[in-house]
């Protein structure tokens, strides 16, 4: 299977929801970490896709030369107390899976950058520890306690998705609110999407999806 889609979006903003409808088009989706039923090779399972990204795009040029057989990638950035990749706002590596999959349709998942940060701020310590504490292109390590860096930083990558991408027939920014998203993902991808709902929201907050 070639690669149909990547999605550029945060985390947090329906990746869940948007690797499910994918894979149940018939696609097979790579969502933050690798499953069993994804690659053959036991040493990648579990694996984070942001780390088997890397290893291909610099051993080989092709960030997905470790798994050729993924139709999509919904999830890609990892972050925990060792390590902090982010992928999705690298575009030597983002460029690097165009020229290598030619026909790749790009997404971006997004919701009011308010209301992700809120989200992240209640995930599993993400806002309150983990963005603090790391690295992350546009986010400097001391940076991300508070509201307004996090929306700040939310606000700037995808201003930087759609200037990238500006007039690009290939990139589809999508609101998880829209509830005509499931269509226009569809629609830019060529495939319908059977299903569409809510995934992985967080239990103490409003029903967010993931």
């Amino acid at each position: 299977m070639s690669l149909q889609a990547v999605n550029l979006g945060l985390p947090k903003t329906g990746t869940t929801t948007l690797a499910k409808a994918l894979r149940l088009s018939g696609l097979s989706v790579a969502d933050h970490r690798l499953r069993g039923r994804q690659v053959d090779d036991p040493v990648l399972k579990k694996q984070f896709v942001a780390d088997v990204l890397y290893r291909g795009y610099f051993a080989t040029g092709d960030p997905l030369a470790e798994i050729p057989g993924i139709g999509a990638i919904s999830e890609m950035s990892m972050l925990n107390s060792e390590r902090s990749l982010w992928p999705q706002c690298d575009f030597a590596l983002i460029s690097a899976i165009r020229t290598h999959h030619p026909g790749v349709k790009f997404l971006a998942s997004w919701r009011d950058p308010f209301t992700l940060s809120q989200s992240m701020l209640g995930w599993n310590t993400m806002g309150i520890e983990r963005l603090p504490a790391s690295a992350i292109p546009g986010l400097p390590s001391g940076y991300g306690e508070t509201t307004r860096e996090r929306v700040q930083w939310i606000e700037g990558h995808y201003a930087t998705l759609s200037h990238w991408f500006r007039d690009d027939p290939d990139f589809l920014l999508f609101d998880i609110a829209d509830p005509t998203a499931p269509e226009k993902i569809g629609a830019h991808l060529g495939r319908d999407l059977p299903w569409w709902g809510q995934l992985n929201a967080n239990p103490d907050m409003d029903r967010e999806r993931a």
